[in-house]
């Protein structure tokens, strides 16, 4: 203390209050002797283990399947078969990183966008697949299934859903959907044969020739029609038949939508495409209940031509927008 009064009497610092120095002088050689011996700490274990780390772990057992994609012909439109049913495939895709063999069940629904997955079956708007298939896989972690579906011929044109839920060895599961389509289907089905039986020169059928159009798509359809003689419209043309001798010119046969119609008031047939006015084909919604329409036809075998023998030809019917 007796030097500290010295150092304060020597220096040029005499004017000053000599108590304030002295306090000032004071409060620092006390912080510093203060904290001098305390250490600094720092993040992690140190030497006086305030903070330590510790590490974390689990055993997961289990992780959910996951479907990445779901797509149904390849990604492209689909289109029916006139008449029957269409096996229509569509694959999921899924990732199981339990391994892709953990995947054991999938099931799928596909459906007009209308409608929902959760409805009933309809051969116009819902299919169901209980039992979808295991088809390939990488080895490793992902997995292809295929849904398949037997769509009948009048399902309905537009957009289309497929709804995929899997299922793992551990009862997780997963659940999503894909979009395709179903494209317009314009096709028929008519009688087989046009036969009007044995008739001789200048005589005309007496009853008329039933002729049924069946709509085998999944639109409304009108119907056109036009023949030739034979079976090759190159070697036919202009005419209705060809015979054993000579043949039945083309405006002889001739049709109509009225069973009564007398010869000369029904429609020639010609040798291009015309729409048969009045008729219009719904396309079908139950099963087993076919849209038909009939048309009826009559020939008269002509005097000028004087054919002979068993004569042939054909009609053409072609199923058009309405």
């Amino acid at each position: 203390m007796r030097k500290l009064n010295l150092i304060i009497k020597n220096s040029r610092y005499q004017g000053i209050n000599k108590n304030k120095i002295f306090l000032t002088l004071f409060v620092f050689f006390l912080v510093f002797f203060i904290f001098k011996g305390i250490p600094v700490t720092s993040w992690g274990p140190g030497t006086n283990y305030k903070n330590y780390s510790v590490r974390s772990t689990v055993n997961v057992t289990n992780a959910y399947p996951e479907i990445i994609n779901i797509s149904c012909n390849n990604g492209q439109a689909i289109t029916l078969t006139a008449g029957s049913t269409k096996s229509i495939n569509c694959t999921v895709k899924i990732r199981d990183y339990n391994g892709w063999d953990d995947v054991n069940y999938v099931n799928s629904t596909f459906y007009y966008y209308l409608n929902a997955s959760s409805d009933p079956d309809d051969n116009n708007v819902h299919y169901t697949n209980t039992s979808c298939s295991q088809a390939n896989n990488d080895g490793q972690y992902l997995v292809n299934w295929t849904c398949s579906f037997d769509a009948w011929y009048y399902a309905n044109n537009g957009s289309w859903r497929v709804n995929a839920t899997v299922n793992d060895s551990y009862a997780t599961k997963d659940n999503d959907y894909g979009n395709t389509s179903i494209s317009s289907l314009l096709a028929l089905n008519v009688t087989e044969l046009i036969n009007f039986g044995d008739l001789a020169v200048t005589e005309t059928s007496v009853s008329a020739v039933q002729a049924n159009v069946t709509n085998f798509g999944n639109v409304p359809i009108n119907v056109s029609v036009y023949g030739f003689g034979g079976n090759s419209e190159a070697t036919g043309v202009g005419y209705a038949m060809l015979c054993d001798v000579r043949n039945i010119t083309l405006s002889n046969e001739r049709y109509d939508l009225n069973s009564a119609t007398l010869y000369d008031s029904m429609i020639p047939l010609t040798g291009s495409y015309v729409p048969i006015s009045g008729i219009k084909i719904l396309k079908q919604t139950q099963p087993g209940a076919y849209m038909i329409n009939s048309t009826y036809w009559r020939l008269h075998v002509n005097l000028t031509n004087n054919p002979f023998g068993i004569c042939n030809g054909t009609v053409v019917f072609s199923a058009e927008n309405p």
